[in-house]
């Protein structure tokens, strides 16, 4: 079933100097039980859909679209009120800075507490303080927290941005959310952490079906855990398909500097080889070129380019490029 459809979607931000489009004419979709990841340089866009996804973006932000469905719903043709109920009950998602999106003055007890459902606890009107402990210790376990008593008395200054951002997993998961955003969810984190809440994350959508929309710049990460992937560079959707063929076979120049740019993915790479990058830098929102915006950095680049491509597809498989790397093999 097609839990989240979107369908052109472009977000503009209202300036002095006018409307600034941060966000081009993107498509995503999410079935039940998929994961998906989107990946980017940081400015691409992604937490910008996310939160337009969520509902969560200011009035200076102006959002369109041909589609924007959730379960058959066009969320954006609903009020704001019904909108929140949808999101409230099905979508969770998790922020890049934990400690920074919980309540520095309430306890994690009292924070974790409230965000468990009324209808999610089973027994009487007086039960309910008790089973809500209950409940808040039973999600920290689940998220791998043991020593819940001593995390359930503490306020988030007390602990580490590892911890923090476990107890944000937990806060999301306590509603049974259809579908899990992970905003950056390993930024500033160890290693070792990082890799928990991979394992974390993927575990959720195994075990209880759960989809997830996984959101980084890391594109090693993303790949291990994702089945589909849509890569965006500079608010324009470049390519997206099934992880798998995207890394072994990508079409656009963007998608194969990502891919070159991991030592992971080049077994062939001698020892201490410079790996492979795109000259220049993303452009700012101010700045932003005509066409396709991969245009002065591309290798490929030729006058047809300054026009915007069109999204092609070749099966499952979808672009947006004039010249895409495979175009001699596939044409």
């Amino acid at each position: 079933m097609l839990l989240l459809d979107i369908k052109n979607l472009t977000i503009e931000l209202e300036t002095p100097d006018g409307l600034i489009r941060a966000v081009d004419r993107v498509s995503l979709s999410l079935k039940e039980g998929e994961t998906r990841g989107l990946v980017g340089e940081s400015g691409s866009g992604k937490s910008l859909i996310a939160k337009a996804i969520v509902g969560v973006l200011n009035r200076r932000w102006r959002i369109h679209a041909d589609r924007f469905s959730w379960l058959g719903q066009d969320l954006l043709r609903l009020s704001s009120e019904q909108r929140r109920k949808i999101i409230g009950r099905d979508i969770a998602m998790i922020y890049q800075e934990p400690s920074r999106s919980l309540d520095p003055t309430a306890a994690i007890a009292d924070q974790l507490e409230e965000a468990i459902p009324s209808e999610l606890l089973e027994g009487s009107w007086w039960q309910r303080p008790f089973l809500r402990r209950k409940r808040a210790i039973a999600l920290l376990h689940k998220v791998g927290i043991r020593d819940h008593k001593a995390i359930l008395q503490s306020y988030p200054f007390q602990l580490s941005e590892g911890l923090c951002q476990k107890v944000m997993i937990a806060m999301a998961i306590a509603k049974n959310p259809k579908l899990l955003i992970a905003d950056e969810p390993t930024t500033a984190l160890e290693s070792t952490t990082q890799a928990q809440l991979f394992r974390l994350l993927a575990s959720f959508n195994q075990l209880r079906g759960m989809s997830v929309l996984l959101i980084s710049h890391e594109l090693e990460s993303v790949a291990r855990y994702t089945q589909n992937l849509s890569v965006l560079y500079c608010g324009q959707l470049v390519e997206s398909g099934e992880t798998s063929n995207i890394l072994s076979q990508p079409f656009h120049p963007y998608t194969d500097a990502l891919v070159k740019s991991v030592p992971e993915f080049q077994p062939e790479l001698a020892p201490k080889a410079p790996l492979y990058a795109l000259p220049g830098s993303i452009p700012t929102l101010q700045h932003l070129p005509i066409g396709c915006r991969l245009g002065p950095r591309c290798p490929n680049a030729r006058k047809e380019c300054v026009k915007t491509p069109l999204q092609e597809r070749l099966q499952n498989h979808f672009y947006s490029c004039h010249f895409p790397l495979q175009y001699k093999a596939e044409k």
